[in-house]
């Protein structure tokens, strides 16, 4: 368990660095219930107290099953991966992951409506494990955990200093957490949403968020990108909440993509990550970056790819994406996956440097 002086290194590291630097649902007979449902069934996977707990880690030393050499894929270098696995029911569909500014304390979320926290742990530049792992479900106003409501299916974290933002796609609603409160130990806040987010079809809702820092445009915006809510020319609807303009716009879709993450970096790009899923192309994930002035209310907003992976990779239903800046100044993105609890699909922790 981390000490609170850890934790509030964190938190401040994150406020100063944060960001700035699979295939659908396997398990689709796992329903999403509507707010305030009563009797809510029990789930194995939901995290009820916290706990400190174990997560093993084994290596991937190479991410292109193909080739064991090869480094370079599009814009990113491969510089390590881990398959994680833990005996604690809890532990798994992990879908958003933010780090601090040196990219090893992290705060994950599990579809299950459960917060991870802990500390990536490092040989040199290549991750071995991590360390300090905690496991807590995350708390409504009424100080209970969120699934006894049937809230869950948290898809999408920001981090603005100490308050953590958490996406439910489910039941499109939108928390807020102020971690100076007793870190995941705090009592969510629901944030209003424009009419249009609540709109969003079951289960397409909200999965990417992004929080615009102080020096870039849009500064105090939160972004917020759909999975595959579509407008009517059959892009993905996104928002800006708060901030200077706040609005709706849009992301073009292309080749049957649908969004899971993205990040902010410190240049001013955002990175969107994305992923495809069908019977007869199999499973596909891809980068594509967007400039951060682009976005504005009614914009039609695209950019290029600068990473796709299949199956020849060591890739699976990848859902988080962050960045921190290294010491020696490169760039480095993190992505983790959710396997939905399945047996046949692996949790992923992915890092690759970003290049020229």
């Amino acid at each position: 368990m981390a000490d609170p002086v850890s934790r509030r290194q964190f938190l401040t590291s994150t406020a100063a660095g944060l960001s700035l630097a699979a295939l659908p649902d396997f398990a689709s007979a796992q329903l999403g219930t509507q707010p305030q449902r009563k009797n809510v069934p029990a789930d194995e996977h939901f995290v009820t107290a916290p706990a400190s707990i174990e997560v093993r880690a084994r290596p991937l030393p190479s991410f292109d099953t193909r080739d064991h050499q090869r480094v370079r894929f599009g814009k990113l270098e491969y510089r390590s991966g881990l398959v994680l696995t833990s005996s604690f029911r809890g532990f798994g569909g992990l879908s958003g992951l933010r780090l601090d500014a040196k990219g090893e304390r992290f705060i994950s979320i599990s579809d299950k409506g459960s917060w991870f926290t802990g500390r990536i742990v490092y040989r040199g530049r290549e991750m071995i494990g991590l360390d300090d792992v905690e496991a807590a479900p995350m708390l409504g106003p009424d100080g209970r955990p969120i699934t006894a409501r049937g809230w869950f299916d948290s898809e999408s974290i920001a981090l603005d200093g100490s308050l953590v933002y958490i996406g439910l796609e489910r039941v499109n609603q939108l928390l807020r957490f102020d971690f100076s409160k007793g870190f995941t130990r705090a009592r969510a806040e629901v944030m209003p949403l424009p009419p249009a987010a609540r709109k969003l079809p079951y289960n397409k809702g909200l999965e990417a968020l992004v929080m615009v820092p102080k020096g870039l445009p849009l500064a105090g915006t939160l972004i917020a990108i759909s999975e595959r809510g579509l407008d009517a020319e059959g892009n993905l609807i996104a928002f800006l909440l708060g901030g200077p303009n706040p609005g709706q716009f849009s992301v073009r879709r292309t080749n049957s993509f649908d969004v899971s993450d993205a990040v902010l970096l410190r240049s001013g790009d955002l990175l969107v990550l994305e992923r495809k899923f069908s019977l007869l192309d199999g499973v596909g994930i891809r980068i594509r970056q967007i400039p951060l002035a682009a976005l504005a209310p009614g914009a039609l907003v695209d950019g290029p790819s600068i990473f796709e992976a299949d199956l020849g990779e060591e890739i699976d239903n990848m859902e988080g994406i962050d960045a921190h800046i290294t010491p020696e100044g490169e760039t480095v993105l993190t992505m983790v996956s959710d396997d939905n609890f399945s047996i046949i699909q692996r949790t992923l922790l992915l890092q690759f440097a970003l290049v020229d």
